[in-house]
């Protein structure tokens, strides 16, 4: 084990936040343009864009909770959560550089259905970043110990990850999602290998006498691991729904167009993908800044639960002013700024409770089966919610769910019991 790991120094924490950023560096990518792409480039409607974005939480639903239990159970390749980094991050990076490419992709191999392509390049990607991001998640819990340290484990997984979120939707907006794929694909590349062959991961996961303590019976806490999936999972749905139909939004409020399947101008649909850039910039850098920063210290102060639950409420106000101000550009990057308050906490503060109400030997399953309150919440939103939202003629309708949802999860928050040890 390298010294730096040993007195969990903060380039250890920042090293080990690397192969989960890349996975998000990913996500970013793909929810800056993947909707983008296939609406301009291809011409998908609403409801064949929710049919693509419905291909990944389908392989989520059950390669997150296969993974995380197979991870928990097997050693190879020096490790147990370095064989699917390394796996997920290559197949991530590949799907990366396909996606401007479906059309020659569908040409070449002579299939004939853009959507099929399309379906198996996004569930190809989805599912490496699923492969990736519970390993990514749960060796910061199999490498640091039980209260703060794995609070900052997981504080600093998120200001990093989203300062490269925020770098990811900077790229876009200044140099166009192109470039962004394909620089990306480079950095996820290199984020999800390289950090891997310098943490040193343990053989044996066994909970700490405190670690047991606080699980019911000293085992895991299932009733309150429950609760705790239910709200994060409104949490969620809320959030997917306003990073895949955003552009919907933005196309009807900011430029007149009521036709979703109509071919603008590159002019338009550049200017449509530098302005979704922007927003998820504004929401992605308020995300970076605080958790360290503030919602740490602030956890220690009143608790995890109750910092948690209180951002997820201004999120919640944050996408009903978007519903009543959001019409410009401005107020659309205003209010995006309020909502990344809530996203500061979601990415961060839920694995960390999560963390401590399960069986440590047990957490790469227990983190899949987390991850199912973010799948199905994405399947739910691709398919039934893209179905509402084309049903309404105004667009609003997007961050009325969104809103509505967050308030919900914001409620259901105060269910979830407060660990003593924070």
């Amino acid at each position: 084990m390298l010294e730096f790991q040993k007195k969990l120094s903060n380039s250890f924490y920042a090293l080990l936040s690397f192969p989960a950023t890349a996975m998000g560096f990913a996500l970013s990518i793909q929810i800056a343009a993947l909707t983008w792409i296939m609406n301009t480039q291809y011409q998908l409607d609403i409801h064949e864009v929710g049919f693509v974005w419905a291909a990944g939480p389908l392989a989520g639903i059950l390669g997150q909770p296969i993974v995380g239990l197979i991870s928990d159970k097997v050693w190879f390749w020096g490790g147990r959560r370095r064989p699917f980094v390394l796996i997920g991050g290559t197949l991530a990076a590949l799907m990366l550089v396909a996606l401007p490419h479906i059309d020659t992709i569908d040409n070449t191999l002579g299939i004939g259905s853009l959507i099929f392509v399309a379906l198996f390049v996004a569930l190809t990607l989805d599912m490496a970043i699923n492969i990736s991001f519970n390993p990514t998640r749960s060796i910061i819990a199999d490498v640091t110990p039980d209260g703060i340290p794995r609070t900052k484990g997981y504080t600093w997984m998120q200001t990093i990850s989203g300062t490269f979120g925020m770098l990811a939707y900077f790229i876009g907006a200044v140099f166009g999602n192109y470039f962004l794929i394909y620089s990306g694909a480079v950095l996820v590349l290199l984020f999800s290998v390289v950090p891997m062959f310098f943490i040193e991961e343990p053989k044996e996961l066994e909970q700490t006498e405190e670690e047991t303590s606080s699980a019911t019976e000293g085992s895991s806490d299932v009733p309150q691991f429950i609760k705790l999936c239910i709200a994060h999972g409104f949490s969620w749905l809320g959030i997917q729904t306003m990073f895949v139909y955003i552009i919907f939004f933005i196309k009807q409020k900011m430029f007149g167009v009521n036709d979703f399947g109509a071919d603008l101008s590159d002019e338009v649909n550049n200017q449509i993908g530098q302005i979704i850039s922007i927003s998820f910039l504004v929401l992605n850098a308020v995300g970076a800044i605080l958790p360290a920063t503030v919602l740490e210290p602030l956890a220690k102060k009143i608790g995890r639960v109750k910092t948690h639950l209180s951002t997820i409420f201004i999120m919640a106000l944050g996408y009903f002013g978007i519903v009543f101000f959001g019409s410009s550009t401005i107020s659309l990057y205003v209010f995006m700024a309020v909502c990344g308050i809530g996203w500061a906490a979601v990415v961060s503060l839920p694995f960390a409770i999560m963390s401590e109400k399960v069986d440590k030997s047990k957490m790469g399953f227990f983190m899949g089966m987390f991850n199912l309150s973010v799948v199905i919440p994405q399947l739910i939103s691709s398919v039934v919610i893209g179905s509402v939202i084309s049903s309404f003629a105004n667009q609003n309708i997007i961050f009325i769910i969104s809103g509505t949802s967050l308030f919900i999860s914001g409620v259901l928050w105060f269910m979830v019991k407060e660990n003593k040890k924070v």
